[in-house]
């Protein structure tokens, strides 16, 4: 295998893939809180979520206030308690974001690049997506408050990291009262910048092997190692 290795410093805000989440659910867990209070929110999120993980197709998209650029991108996305993601994109260009909750691997196939780096540091402490995959995260790892919501079949929470960083300044959460899934995530970072990513096609009985977080470099690709 043909491999070659050079390091580079990447801001973890590139890795903040989780934004904006509209589910398609197929029924709600038994048994959860209806009542209009933030511990009954966190629980019935937590066990929304309680089973493997899922999948879904996803359209993102993304905006850099500064400079006044944004960008779109979709595909579908594996998730497996605990840490375990694969983001695989398929427009405008191929690209797969893969954690097995310790590396992380993000392959452009059409640049024949992969970079590798540790998990821990871009996706650490509930930052990004990584509390999609153990909702434990929510009440360890962020500042929690119930906001107004204009919508009047969502609760929307406020999620302020316990140990902010320019990366992530807040997430703000919409939760179905009817089903207690997600509806909606949007995560903002210290500059203003915003990522949203749509989902569809939701399915939480998907066949989830250990082997679908895991990545091994094809040949003749540049292995680009990712300074946090």
């Amino acid at each position: 295998m043909m491999i070659s290795r050079k390091v580079v410093s990447v801001t973890p805000a590139v890795f903040v893939i989780a934004a904006a989440v509209v589910i398609v659910c197929i029924a709600p867990a038994a048994g959860l809180f209806a009542r209009d209070s933030l511990d009954a929110v966190l629980d019935a999120i937590e066990k929304r979520y309680a089973g493997p993980g899922f999948a879904a197709d996803f359209f993102q998209h993304s905006t850099l206030k500064a400079m006044d650029i944004s960008d779109s991108a979709e595909g579908r996305v594996w998730v497996k308690r605990p840490g375990k993601m694969r983001w695989q994109y398929s427009k405008p260009e191929q690209q797969i974001v893969i954690t097995n909750g310790r590396r992380l691997w993000i392959y452009r196939p059409l640049d024949k690049q992969v970079m590798v780096g540790k998990a821990p540091d871009m996706f650490g402490r509930g930052k990004g997506a990584a509390f999609l995959s153990d909702m434990s995260q929510l009440r360890k790892n962020f500042k929690i408050t119930l906001v107004p919501s204009q919508n009047p079949d969502y609760w929307r929470i406020n999620l302020v990291p316990s140990d902010p960083g320019a990366e992530i300044s807040r997430i703000v959460v919409s939760v179905s009262r009817k089903n207690y899934c997600i509806g909606q995530i949007v995560t903002y970072n210290a500059y203003g910048d915003e990522t949203r990513i749509v989902m569809n096609n939701y399915d939480f009985k998907a066949a989830l092997p250990d082997s679908l977080f895991e990545f091994e470099p094809p040949e003749n690709v540049e292995v680009v190692e990712i300074e946090p």
